[in-house]
């Protein structure tokens, strides 16, 4: 268990239940309180209520919204804008990964997560540090050049 996210409130955009457990299931263990919105739509809301920790910020949320448009509302809020915030996709690191540098993401995770890997990443983010992690198919944690291209 990694004692940095005792108690720490994460909150969760993602619209599949499948990778909405995984995350739940990792962070709960851990310790931490999870809320999530699943289309986007409340998430404004939810989070003025809930004041979290940390936010993670599927990029890909269907017919609904995109993460790109969610963090810009975020941003905008000013209880809000200085809350970490993680992207994570399933989209190519070599395409979206400069464009959440650009917008102000606090880093990105590709999925499938690796959760051996995720307690520490969130713990990470939560300290204030950047997590680029691009997965193990494209070699791992970012560096300060574009992943390439497969």
């Amino acid at each position: 268990m990694n004692e940095a996210l005792n108690g720490k409130r994460i909150f969760v955009v993602e619209d599949n239940a499948h990778n909405r457990v995984i995350y739940q299931m990792i962070l709960r263990r851990a310790g931490a309180i999870i809320d999530f919105d699943r289309r986007g739509d409340a998430t404004l809301f939810q989070l003025t209520k809930f004041m979290p920790d940390l936010v993670i910020l599927d990029l890909n949320l269907g017919r609904y919204s995109s993460g790109f448009e969610i963090l810009d509302e975020i941003r905008k809020h000013p209880d809000l804008e200085k809350i970490p915030i993680v992207a994570i996709s399933a989209s190519e690191p070599a395409v979206v990964l400069p464009k959440c540098r650009e917008m102000g993401f606090s880093g990105f995770i590709a999925k499938p997560i690796e959760e051996s890997l995720f307690e520490d990443q969130m713990a990470r983010l939560i300290n204030g540090q950047q997590v680029w992690y691009l997965g193990e198919r494209y070699g791992g944690e970012a560096q300060d050049t574009p992943p390439k291209r497969i």
